[in-house]
């Protein structure tokens, strides 16, 4: 993984986008924990507020492709960090003028969530232009590894400063992060190679053709339904992840933090050993293998007060591994087969899929807690979860050992 170490521009957009997951991790932790401490919000209030964080994912996802593939991704990236850098700010400046309240951090998460809509796609759009597509695995892996040191660090950090500083104030690092970000990104000196014209002059044209590439083709099918099935039941035991830790488990917030981090300590080692898995094993067999080990997520909904942390930062461990190990194969495969002009739509799409169910699934999370209690919420998430190989099986990825190269 020596070779974009020596990549200027890359280790910009690298180390910006490093510091912004250390934040953005510590934010997942503190918002929900000042919704459940501090203002004492329900379970379902839990579930819906980490629902508005990915409602736009499903509102504004697919135009946001065409829009991407429409402007110069970098200028979009940067608009995105620092709106987010406001978002995220006001959140301690209310708080230090006694004016906190759950319906704020409601339009923040919300208004965030577009930011970060746009960001993403921008991103995932702009990387193949940056360093190339003979190098796309090794970029993706090195992000990838960085996002999961982000998981094992973030958490932990974020339950230190809840307990020292308080959770509003915890979240203004994260704002802070995201001005880092900013000013990394737009210390890059590559120019943006020339954007392809427009196919069609109506949005509605545009967006159908990234559908029609994403749903036409077997693979990418197989792949946008396998991800959506295991965010769609995974968010459904996240939303109540923290309600079950704090309330059946009785964990205080600094070793809620360190339980958290386990799944981050499986990711760094799904990142680094990605590359190496599937050149011994094929990167399609590589991809089986990652979506599998979410069935691991099983042994959590029986945990008890005297086994819960162990048994959570268990389940978290391989579930982060597996998760590493499936998206930086199927990632770098999408990259390397989308035209550059279609790169917007494509990602926007796979995103709209797969990250519109999270809200759907953390709503039905929030539900299920409250009704009949955060334990079947979680045996209900788990199970699913463990489903989502299903379909990869289905497809004619199942009788391949790596991907196609076209």
């Amino acid at each position: 993984m020596a070779s974009l170490w020596r990549h200027r521009d890359f280790r910009m957009l690298w180390g910006g986008e490093t510091v912004s997951e250390f934040g953005s991790q510590i934010s997942v932790v503190a918002i929900t924990l000042v919704a459940v401490r501090t203002l004492h919000a329900s379970t379902f209030e839990v579930g819906a507020l980490d629902a508005a964080s990915m409602m736009a994912f499903l509102l504004i996802g697919l135009p946001a492709g065409a829009w991407v593939d429409r402007l110069a991704k970098r200028p979009v990236m940067i608009v995105s960090d620092l709106g987010r850098l406001a978002a995220y700010g006001s959140i301690p400046v209310a708080y230090e003028l006694g004016g906190l309240t759950l319906a704020q951090l409601f339009v923040v998460t919300f208004l965030a969530g577009i930011l970060t809509v746009f960001f993403d796609v921008a991103y995932q759009s702009y990387l193949p232009d940056l360093i190339g597509l003979e190098a796309l695995v090794e970029g993706n892996s090195k992000l990838q590894v960085t996002s999961q040191l982000a998981g094992v660090g973030g958490p932990g950090l974020a339950g230190v400063l809840v307990q020292v500083i308080g959770g509003p104030l915890a979240v203004a690092v994260d704002a802070a992060s995201f001005g880092v970000s900013a000013v990394a990104v737009a210390g890059i000196r590559k120019p943006e190679g020339p954007r392809a014209p427009r196919s069609h002059p109506h949005l509605r044209t545009e967006i159908a053709e990234g559908l029609r590439f994403v749903f036409g083709h077997p693979i990418l099918r197989a792949i946008a339904f396998t991800t959506a099935t295991s965010n769609l039941f995974g968010s459904m035991a996240f939303a109540v992840a923290i309600v079950f830790l704090v309330r059946v488990i009785h964990l205080s917030p600094g070793i809620i933090g360190l339980v958290l981090s386990s799944a981050g300590v499986g990711g760094v080692l799904g990142g680094l050993g990605a590359t190496a898995i599937a050149r011994r094993i094929g990167s399609a067999r590589a991809t089986f293998l990652g979506i599998a080990l979410e069935a691991a997520m099983l042994i959590v909904p029986g945990a008890t007060p005297s086994n819960g942390a162990v048994l959570f930062a268990t389940g978290s461990f391989f579930m982060g591994f597996g998760s590493v190990l499936y998206n930086v194969n199927q990632v770098s495969f999408r990259q390397r087969l989308c035209p550059p002009a279609l790169l917007g739509r494509m990602n926007a799409t796979m995103r709209f899929v797969v990250w519109g169910v999270i809200p759907i699934g953390a709503l039905a999370g929030g539900a299920i807690g409250s009704a009949f209690g955060v334990r079947w919420a979680l045996w209900i998430g788990a199970a699913g979860s463990s489903l989502a190989v299903g379909w990869l099986l289905a497809s004619p990825l199942g009788k391949m050992r790596d991907f196609p190269e076209s």
